[in-house]
């Protein structure tokens, strides 16, 4: 049996400010006994403003946020999936990347994923996204070996994208952490729905910690972020729904649900290439 933490929060656009919450959080979660404590997207800062997150991003080997949880996972020793980061990359075009990491209880990084799939949409007149114009996109997918679970990792728009969580999940991944800053109205329509799918497609733990409510910004537009961080279990049933309450969110997770659900239902070795149309 493993203890998971999901953590939800409502950062603000200053990584110094939100460190401190996001620390007090992870030892909350590691006196509850947890096992794996897991963060939201953009952990470090929500920002609308590219100028902004020049001025306050650094690269992964100065990031203050990356060293003080990877002091705080040897300290207490315990595992986190730090959900993502938002770094600078040394890129001549000047984007980031948004990068999820493993830190193991000893305090190392033991895996790290940058997202692939770059939200740019347009959900109304109102409230458009380009991702890609800030963010370089990653191209690997990520199955890290731990003493506990295999852990796949990805980030949040991402979870439009099945083929990724049947190659996690091939991968031999039994947990899949989908931390997210979800947009109110998409998640309201399709958050939950998704994620239960890709657990059940999956036959693997969903671990889904967000971010919530009205975030505080020094520069850009306004952001608001859907919450109700969610954790599910291999057959799609929802164990704990975090609502709008920023916060600690612990479930146990049985392992051996993961193999009764991919024995019952074996759709991962039943797969059958095809020509398309």
């Amino acid at each position: 049996m493993i203890r998971a933490a999901l953590i939800q929060l409502c950062a603000s656009d200053d990584p110094q400010a939100n460190l401190p919450i996001t620390l007090d959080m992870i030892r909350d979660a590691a006196d509850q006994g947890a096992d794996l404590i897991v963060t939201p997207e953009v952990t470090n800062c929500v920002s609308t403003s590219r100028g902004h997150q020049a001025g306050v991003l650094v690269e992964q080997a100065d990031d203050l946020t990356l060293r003080a949880i990877c002091n705080l996972a040897k300290d207490r020793s315990v595992r986190i999936v730090i959900g993502s980061l938002a770094l600078a990359a040394g890129d001549n075009d000047g984007r980031f990347v948004n990068r999820s990491f493993l830190v193991g209880p000893d305090g190392v990084v033991k895996a790290w994923y940058d997202k692939i799939h770059m939200f740019d949409v347009t959900i109304s007149e109102r409230e458009q996204y380009r991702e890609s114009a800030a963010y370089r996109p990653g191209n690997r997918a990520v199955v890290a070996q731990t003493d506990v679970a295999a852990i796949g990792l990805s980030i949040c728009y991402d979870v439009r994208f099945p083929a990724l969580y049947q190659t996690l999940a091939r991968g031999g991944a039994q947990i899949i952490t989908i931390p997210a800053a979800f947009s109110p109205v998409t998640g309201a329509a399709h958050w939950e729905s998704l994620l239960r799918a890709r657990a059940i497609e999956t036959g693997a733990f969903i671990l889904a910690p967000a971010q919530v409510g009205d975030h505080e910004l020094a520069e850009g537009r306004p952001r608001q972020t859907h919450g109700h961080s969610l954790a599910i279990d291999p057959w799609g049933r929802v164990l704990c729904n975090a609502g709008q309450a920023i916060g600690v969110n612990i479930v146990d997770l049985d392992l051996s649900k993961v193999k009764d659900a991919r024995k019952s239902l074996p759709t991962l070795s039943q797969h059958r290439d095809y020509r398309a149309p």
